[in-house]
């Protein structure tokens, strides 16, 4: 089976999903503002960078709250759809950059945000990155939205799907940065804080969902088909009132520095 798709750079490897990406990945619950505010500080005030930024799923919820973000994000057309969708705030600034380089100065942020993001990233460049950037007593917020792969039957067969038409990333675990691994690099004030979340979707949505992740096939790659087949008998055997409902762990790995 081809997975050439698993072959591309870092950078690279969403620039054919953006539209799945922006449309249909899920956001983040509110409780992970009050969250940040009771733990790292945070207020309207802050000035946050959000690094690994994709289309801006989260730069949004922060600036909802008040927070100028500075969003730090190497793929242009990922780069591109958050302009588009956030021209209207004047608090969001968006910029190539990675985040071992990522161009703002010393000690300019309250706190950085990296979701969906750090596994992809050189860990102890990126962590030394961080700490250059964020001013003293500034936090690091590391967010995953984690599929909860027990929280219903229809969880158990989407992530059979995943598994047995992903890529080798997909089989990998390496989505999930350990924990041991994020405090070595963070030190141990690192805490893990588990939120929930979730989305009810349609068919489109679901599929959707499917086709943003980088490590399953698009229309035209080898296995496309059969798994879009799967999806769809999954979602008919579970689908209530036409939608199904995808239950997520919001993992947040959380420390001031």
């Amino acid at each position: 089976m081809n997975r050439d798709f698993d072959d591309l750079p870092s950078t690279q490897r969403f620039s054919s999903r953006v539209e799945h990406y922006a449309k249909y990945r899920p956001g983040y619950p509110a409780e992970l503002l009050s969250l940040l505010e009771r733990e790292a500080g945070l207020t309207p005030a802050s000035v946050v960078a959000d690094i690994g930024s994709g289309t801006g799923i989260l730069s949004e919820l922060l600036l909802k709250n008040g927070n100028e973000v500075i969003a730090i994000e190497p793929n242009p057309e990922m780069r591109q759809a958050a302009d588009r969708l956030y021209a209207r705030w004047s608090a969001f600034h968006n910029f190539p950059g990675t985040a071992e380089a990522t161009g703002i100065p010393n000690a300019w942020v309250h706190g950085i945000t990296v979701a969906q993001a750090f596994h992809w990233f050189d860990g102890p460049r990126a962590a030394a990155e961080f700490r250059r950037i964020v001013k003293p007593g500034g936090f690091v917020a590391l967010i995953w939205n984690a599929r909860d792969t027990a929280a219903s039957p229809f969880m158990t067969e989407y992530e059979r799907i995943v598994l047995a038409h992903g890529s080798t990333f997909a089989r990998s675990g390496k989505e999930l940065v350990p924990f041991e691994r994020l405090r070595d690099l963070f030190g141990p004030g690192l805490r893990l804080h588990v939120l929930r979340n979730f989305q009810e979707l349609d068919w489109e949505g679901l599929k959707g969902r499917l086709l943003s992740a980088s490590y399953m096939p698009l229309e035209g790659q080898a296995g496309h088909e059969p798994m879009v087949a799967e999806l769809r008998r999954a979602f008919d055997a579970h689908t209530v009132g036409g939608r199904v409902r995808m239950e997520y762990e919001c993992r947040v790995y959380l420390t001031r520095l």
